[in-house]
């Protein structure tokens, strides 16, 4: 979403929703974001097939009656633990949140919640995260980090991977957010289980993405289009590359690669 069918601005533009309905074509958001920050996109475009947030830690269905939960992979415990204890002792400025099926949680405000704030139509709670993670109840689909610093972002990244990589999944999304979910939470799962629920074959299937979680996705559809705005390395995946995400891209892309005859 972030990069690929929103602006700059986290709007989707009239032209994409225009776009979208016209061609028909069963569209399911695959996105880093909580099905919170999904919805009003969702109600927009009329979505009712199943839908992918957490980078694929959660496949849902917006339903009269809310969200209907068709498969989900939350963090463990233990993963979640060893990413704070990291955070408290070597990276303590890191802005850190969580995110379970209806709630965004920080420990504090500081710049990269205000910044993240800015984007988001719902508000963080405060909590204390020891006592947060003593509910037996509590699922935590991701763990995002913010950095500003080039250099920090880079040891972070490296620092996690090497923690409990049979359990933990940490992709940089974008310049600033560092993104841990279940190791089982990746893209390509997500739209595993759309080819599967519609019998369809990988050159049935096509994907937009900007960001170097959208690789595993990328890799799994028979027409993979990338975004003119996209990170470093990310447009040698690409059939297409289309205008960025500024210029309607995802309409573009529809319009040129998908829906030409």
């Amino acid at each position: 979403m972030d990069g690929t069918l929103l602006q700059s601005n986290c709007k989707i533009s009239e032209n994409n929703v225009k776009t979208i309905k016209d061609s028909q074509i069963p569209f399911t958001l695959v996105s880093a974001r909580s099905p919170l920050e999904m919805v009003e996109t969702i109600d927009s475009l009329d979505l009712r097939e199943p839908q992918i947030a957490f980078n694929g830690g959660l496949i849902f269905q917006q339903t009269a009656q809310g969200k209907k939960v068709l498969q989900e992979s939350p963090i463990s415990l233990d993963g979640i633990k060893q990413v704070l204890r990291v955070l408290k002792q070597e990276f303590p400025d890191v802005s850190c949140s969580l995110y379970d099926l209806d709630h965004w949680y920080i420990e504090k405000i500081d710049k990269g919640i205000e910044y993240e704030a800015q984007v988001c139509d719902f508000d963080p709670i405060i909590v204390d995260f020891v006592s947060l993670l003593k509910q037996t109840d509590l699922k935590i689909f991701k763990i995002m980090l913010i950095s500003f610093e080039a250099q920090e972002m880079k040891m972070l990244n490296e620092k996690l991977k090497q923690l409990n990589e049979a359990d933990l999944n940490v992709t940089q999304s974008a310049e600033n957010y560092l993104e841990i979910t279940d190791h089982l939470a990746k893209k390509s799962r997500g739209v595993q289980y759309i080819k599967e629920l519609e019998s369809l074959a990988k050159e049935d299937m096509a994907a937009f993405g900007d960001g170097y979680n959208d690789l595993v996705m990328l890799e799994q559809v028979g027409t993979p289009i990338v975004m003119d705005n996209a990170l470093p390395g990310v447009k040698n995946y690409a059939k297409f590359v289309t205008k960025d995400n500024d210029h309607d891209g995802v309409a573009y892309g529809i319009q040129t690669y998908l829906t030409t005859k």
